[in-house]
């Protein structure tokens, strides 16, 4: 029996509310890492935006910015206005050019560096 079919199987054998619950359990502790991570200095905002990994998809651009130390409401609603992103708006929707420039703004602008 292969791996996707015992996934399927064990699928189709737990309800569908607890499979739900289990996949926002991996996802909320995956970011819970993810921020702890970017909070500390061992991650940074920029890779993680060119990188996009799964954690991140449905997270929104301010949440993650807004992990960075010194980062509040106000520096991620000016940050993202010069690139006219909202800031409800998913990483995962992000075009790749529009992830780029964010990831390009953070590395090169002084100003925007985490303190």
């Amino acid at each position: 029996m292969s791996a996707t079919s015992s996934k399927a199987s064990r699928a189709a054998a737990e309800p569908q509310h607890l499979v739900a619950l289990a996949r926002a359990n991996r996802v909320r502790l995956a970011r819970a890492a993810l921020k702890r991570n970017i909070a500390s200095g061992e991650a940074q905002v920029a890779q993680v935006l060119l990188d996009n990994t799964w954690e991140v998809e449905s997270m929104t651009v301010a949440d993650l910015l807004s992990c960075q130390r010194r980062w509040g409401v106000t520096r991620c609603r000016r940050f993202l206005a010069k690139s006219r992103i909202s800031e409800t708006r998913t990483v995962g929707t992000l075009t790749e050019r529009q992830r780029v420039e964010l990831a390009e703004r953070l590395r090169s602008e002084p100003s925007l560096k985490a303190a």
